[in-house]
């Protein structure tokens, strides 16, 4: 017993003086790491502020269009996988809206890299009122940071399509790495600006949070307004949504976690989904161009499953792998009932799902899930849809 005592003293001194050691390296990083799992941020938020709510038609109970029996099994594997809440639209009206104990229609969940899939929709608008000429432009022309190293071939375009060739840190031992500093550090654009060319631009796919960055920073220049209030004016405000933050690395450098962060309620999350399944329409006002829209769910070259910051289910793989540097993958156990399924991806499991041929939306919120099967809840609600529906 004594020296089983002395081996877990042994082990605190061992983390106790580790923790220390980081904290010198980095106290901010530190700090935040050790606060997520009991509630803390990534840093502080800034408002995205939303418009009127969309009153979206709930289905009666008699005139709903899905199975009961497969949507009750949707909201088991919604529990099964932590979720804070599950919305099911289809042919209309809302068939389900399902809260997990402790959340509300009000609860603003981190859905992690679905943020991507609304960036690229801002881009959109961005290029259509004319502060970005084409997605066609050099990246360099907004980041002169890029102006050398190979960057300057780089084009927007590649940057949406994760096709640029840019390189970006990945995980590993070292906890105030570069990788933990995009994530929880408070000074991040000279990481992102300063990342090295790794391939010829346009000759592999790699998913990475540094196009996204750079994209962000893109729309402020080119803007010249802040993120949150762009986002609120052109896009959140328009489509019924409610307010949501985004994260910003500190208050004094303000710069936006374009990568992941945005917190919003579920059916802010529908009201985006539901842009692709009424090409960019909201209430008859054309909120995102049509094209673009197309241009949104049309996969590149290098990848038929990803189209501009945003997933596609066209060619079946049974383990989505994100990159060529990590073996970060999520399961995928058979093909998606429609050919036609769009989808926002944040890690653990956060999704908004769209198929357009069905008039189908499906958004899941929730804790990070482990084990997450992204054929299984579209599947299911698929396979439900009555054929009186179809």
């Amino acid at each position: 017993m004594r020296i089983v005592k002395r081996l877990l003293a042994g082990l605190l001194f061992i983390l106790v003086l580790g923790l220390a050691v980081m904290y010198v390296a980095n106290p901010v990083v530190t700090t935040r790491m050790l606060g997520l799992p009991f509630g803390g941020s990534a840093g502080p938020e800034e408002r995205v502020a939303g418009g009127a709510e969309a009153q979206v038609p709930v289905a009666a109970t008699a005139d709903r269009t899905i199975d009961p029996a497969a949507l009750e099994q949707a909201i088991a594997y919604g529990e099964e996988t932590g979720s804070h809440a599950l919305l099911v639209y289809h042919d209309g009206a809302l068939q389900l809206e399902h809260y997990y104990p402790g959340s509300d229609r009000n609860t603003r969940s981190a859905t992690q890299s679905m943020h991507k899939s609304v960036l690229a929709l801002v881009v959109g608008i961005a290029v259509r009122d004319g502060f970005i000429a084409s997605v066609d432009d050099p990246a360099a022309r907004y980041l002169p940071e890029w102006d050398s190293g190979g960057r300057e071939k780089i084009t927007i375009r590649q940057m949406l399509q994760q096709v640029s060739g840019i390189g970006f840190p990945t995980v590993g031992f070292n906890p105030v790495s570069d990788f933990f500093v995009i994530n929880l550090g408070d000074d991040i654009a000279p990481i992102v600006l300063g990342q090295p060319l790794e391939a010829e631009p346009g000759t592999r796919f790699d998913y990475n949070s540094i196009n996204p960055m750079a994209l962000g920073i893109i729309l402020e220049r080119a803007t010249g307004k802040r993120y949150a209030e762009y986002l609120s004016e052109v896009l959140w405000s328009r489509i019924g949504a409610a307010d949501a933050t985004v994260v910003l690395d500190s208050e004094e450098k303000g710069v936006t976690r374009f990568f992941c962060c945005l917190n919003a309620t579920a059916r802010s999350w529908l009201q985006v989904g539901l842009l692709h399944i009424n090409k960019g329409v909201y209430a008859g006002e054309q909120v995102v161009p049509e094209n673009w829209m197309r241009d949104v769910a049309t996969p590149s070259a290098l990848n038929p499953n990803y189209g501009y910051l945003t997933w596609l289910g066209n060619e079946y793989q049974e383990k989505r792998y994100y990159n060529r540097k990590t073996s970060t993958h999520v399961d995928h156990s058979e093909p998606f009932a429609a050919k036609d399924v769009i989808y926002f991806d944040g890690f653990g499991g956060a999704r908004v799902y769209a198929v357009p041929s069905l008039g189908l939306v499906i958004v899941r919120t929730g804790s990070l899930a482990t084990g997450w099967d992204d054929a299984k809840l579209p599947n299911l609600v698929i396979r439900g849809i009555r054929r009186s529906a179809r």
